[in-house]
């Protein structure tokens, strides 16, 4: 069969052939292949045929299928293992459709086309080591046969190590010269820095070219370099690289201000590692002739603290740096780590374990400058990678959209980095070592006076002592330790030598030295912590440059004294909304809170104690205010009175038959309740007047008011009378109306123990018959003995654990 011209007319082709397929398939059910076995032998023999064939091809294309995409196909030697190796299929199907995915992607333009290098797939994946990975070891410190010992108590500012300046534009005796800095202190400046900034990078730092794949690693090894003349004959070869790859390996745990422990460097053939822990350490400044030259590119990756530890240590500054970190920020990865550009990039799985070794070791185990290497061995071939993605996805006409642009410019500004020595400001604990930072973290512990007195002693003994050993300050005592210790607040040197914890040597040595300290500086304690941030804030000076809101807000309240709070006469969040009709009213009296907001019950004090002091003061009490007049309204059914005055206590001559009225009239006042009163006038308020009217006057009054009450509730039995009467009578014209007859329950027939006409009267017929009494009991004797029923086998319970 001839291959198709194109691919439209084999995609035409293989069209065809399945919709066929399927019209065929379709002419008969799946149900009925049984009857058709049954009735025709010779369709039995051709499914059977058919099927084999089917199976044999499908089994073929699922093996080429996997194949192509990396999985194993599952084996399949009849029908029956499809279903039992399903998921096996089903694995190798979504493998086909994420690479046909991908293919439409690459083939459209959507993402761009991976090209691996040419030996990628001859790189062996280099197994982890299980030993365990030295973290500090127990050596000889390098630094005390340094010819150039480190200075842990420098008098002024860091000053370089720099003796030659090659590639330079300004002289060294130029360049060498001090400002100061923002914090007000005197600095040296970067002594290349006319020289980075006048830089321009090579043509090929911004154009895209083919990926240079990486030498192998088991035909290429790594040259180790522990001799000034083998530095010689590296500086060399490196002369005639466009891009050098480089990166350290740094320890600062048993050092005060650190050491560069190794140096790697790659170029596109060869691979170095630099032992940078040698007495003649400094020579390497020769290095300068390479890393300051422009024309060459130095690709790092994260190197932030990489410009300072080669300024410290060994005097060498990179001109054109290229820095990996800032390609991954551009382009958005997933990743921003070396790790994660190995893996995409070079197929290979880094063993980060060894990040955080001791690379003071000597010699160095064959794991850890494996992985030394690697940091540097396909840097490059990932820079290359990187740089034409930044290139292409780059627009150079709009800042914006220039990638490649802003990669060299972050680049250009972190060469430019300097060292400065580590120290701190022992009132603000403001600087590299300082505990600012620390407390401004954990502000949760709070220290009071004596706490926070204690901290910055011990804060200020770890660090000499870290100077005077040469050690860093976690190494003398832990920071967290530390914090521990100052908030228990131990009262003695004792209970100070029981917090020490046991992986601070150095500290529970010298726990005397350190109580004398604690002593001196608790007889002038200082602020509390909270007393030491608010003594910190912005001045005055300060909030006046700032708007007004955050002048409020920057100004921190007087410990110890009264707060105020503010009233804002318009809501920051809600504007001029009033929040309810309700609260209209209260604006006027709430003009004078602005200072403090008293409570409801301190405003109810207050004004007791006003009115009080008034009236001392004048001698008399004020009259109230006669009431506005009140419009007439219509009188309602309950409706409120006032007595001006109660009735007079009865005199002792008056005689028992006004009193027995009286008592009767009261009796009935209380049962009648407020149902006698009289309507009360306009005003709302009944005037009683006991010396107008007299005894007889008052007792006629009361037979009147009884005898209304008599008749009211006479006239209410009655008309209660007149409603039964009404409904007994509307109830017997109903009765009458549907010829309703009471149902006399007395003469009505049994129900439950009704029986049949018939079988009535043969009973009534025949004799009675006597019942016989009902025995369970009867037959038990007549049986003979049998024995207990056998038990039922347990399911479901039994374990299975030790089955064989």
């Amino acid at each position: 069969m001839a291959a198709p011209q194109d691919f439209k007319s084999l995609q035409d082709g293989v069209q065809k052939s399945l919709v066929s397929t399927v019209k065929y398939a379709n002419r008969i059910a799946a149900e009925d292949l049984s009857f058709q076995r049954t009735v025709n032998p010779d369709v039995a023999e051709q499914l059977d045929e058919k099927s084999s064939r089917l199976f044999d091809l499908s089994t073929r294309l699922l093996r080429s299928a996997a194949r192509a995409c990396g999985v194993t196909a599952p084996t399949l030697e009849d029908v029956e293992d499809i279903d039992m190796n399903w998921q096996g299929v089903v694995d190798v199907v979504d493998s086909v459709l994420e690479k046909a995915d991908t293919a439409l992607d690459e083939y459209t333009g959507l993402i761009k086309r991976k090209e691996p290098p040419s030996d990628a797939s001859s790189i062996p994946k280099r197994t982890k080591s299980t030993g365990k990975v030295i973290r500090n070891a127990n050596v000889v410190k390098p630094q005390t046969i340094f010819e150039v010992q480190p200075d842990n108590f420098p008098a002024g500012p860091w000053k370089p190590i720099l003796t030659k300046k090659p590639h330079a534009i300004v002289p060294l005796e130029h360049s060498l010269v001090t400002f100061t800095d923002e914090d007000g202190s005197t600095q040296y400046k970067h002594p290349y820095e006319p020289e980075i900034l006048q830089m321009t990078y090579p043509d090929s730092a911004s154009k895209v070219a083919n990926p240079i794949p990486w030498q192998p690693v088991e035909t290429t090894e790594a040259t180790w370099v522990d001799t000034y003349e083998g530095v010689l004959e590296m500086l060399q070869e490196l002369h005639k690289a466009k891009e050098i790859a480089i990166d350290l390996e740094h320890h600062d745990f048993r050092t005060y201000t650190g050491l560069v422990s190794l140096m790697q460097v790659s170029t596109r053939q060869k691979d170095w590692i630099v032992d940078t822990l040698q007495p003649w350490r400094q020579k390497l400044e020769v290095l300068n002739e390479v890393f300051a030259d422009p024309s060459i590119v130095k690709v790092f990756h994260g190197a932030y603290m990489d410009m300072v530890w080669l300024q410290r240590d060994l005097g060498l500054y990179v001109n054109g740096l290229f820095d990996t970190y800032f390609a991954c920020e551009q382009l958005g990865y997933s990743g921003r780590s070396l790790a994660f550009l190995l893996s995409k990039f070079a197929n290979f799985d880094a063993d980060k374990q060894y990040q955080l070794a001791d690379w003071r070791i000597r010699p160095i185990p064959q794991e850890m400058l494996y992985y030394a290497r690697s940091d540097t061995h396909y840097l490059l071939h990932i820079y290359d990678q990187v740089r034409n993605d930044l290139v292409s996805s780059s627009k150079r006409s709009a800042s914006e959209q220039d990638l490649i642009g802003r990669v060299l410019q972050k680049s250009r500004e972190l060469s430019l980095s300097r060292h400065i020595h580590p120290g701190y400001n022992e009132e603000t604990g403001e600087g590299p070592r300082g505990w600012y930072n620390y407390l401004l973290k954990h502000s949760h512990l709070s220290y009071d006076a004596a706490q926070f007195t204690l901290f910055k002693t011990i804060w200020k003994w770890r660090d000499d002592t870290a100077r005077k050993e040469d050690e860093s300050p976690n190494f003398v005592l832990g920071t967290n330790h530390l914090a521990d210790i100052c908030r228990a607040n131990p009262p003695d040197a004792k209970a100070l030598h029981s917090l020490m914890p046991l992986t601070a040597p150095l500290a529970r040595s010298r726990i005397n030295e350190i109580w004398v300290r604690v002593l001196e500086a608790s007889q002038n304690p200082g602020p509390s912590l909270l007393q030491f941030f608010a003594s910190i804030a912005p001045d005055a000076a300060t909030r006046n440059a700032l708007p007004k809101p955050g002048r409020d807000l920057t100004k921190m309240p007087t410990l110890g004294g009264p707060i105020a709070y503010r009233s804002l006469p318009r809501s920051r969040l809600f504007g001029d909304m009033p929040i309810s009709s309700l609260w209209d009213g209260s604006r006027d009296a709430d003009e004078g809170l602005d200072d403090e907001v008293p409570f409801p019950w301190q405003r109810f004090v207050a004004s007791v104690q006003e009115g009080t002091e008034q009236d001392e003061d004048t001698g008399s009490s004020v009259e109230p205010e006669a009431p506005p007049p009140v419009p007439s309204a219509p009188e309602e059914e309950d409706e409120e009175f006032t007595l001006k005055r109660g009735t007079k206590r009865k005199s002792e001559s008056t005689t028992d038959e006004d009193s027995e009225t009286s008592e009767e009239s009261d009796s009935d006042e209380d049962r009648e309740g407020d149902k006698a009163t009289e309507p009360a006038p306009a005003d709302g308020v009944i005037e009683i007047d006991d010396q107008v009217r007299s005894k007889k006057q008052r007792k006629a009054l009361k037979k009147q008011m009884a005898m209304e009450i008599q008749q009211k509730r006479e006239a209410k039995s009655a008309k209660k009378a007149q409603r039964q009467a009404e409904k007994e009578q509307k109830r017997l014209a109903a009765d009458h109306k549907y010829n309703a007859v009471p149902f006399d329950y007395s003469k009505a027939t049994s129900v439950m123990h009704a029986k049949r006409d018939g079988a009535a009267a043969q009973a009534d017929a025949r004799p009675a018959k006597a019942q016989k009494v009902f025995d369970p009991y009867s037959k038990t004797g007549d049986d003979p003995l049998k024995g207990a029923r056998k038990a039922p086998p347990i399911r479901g319970e039994r374990s299975a654990t030790f089955k064989k």
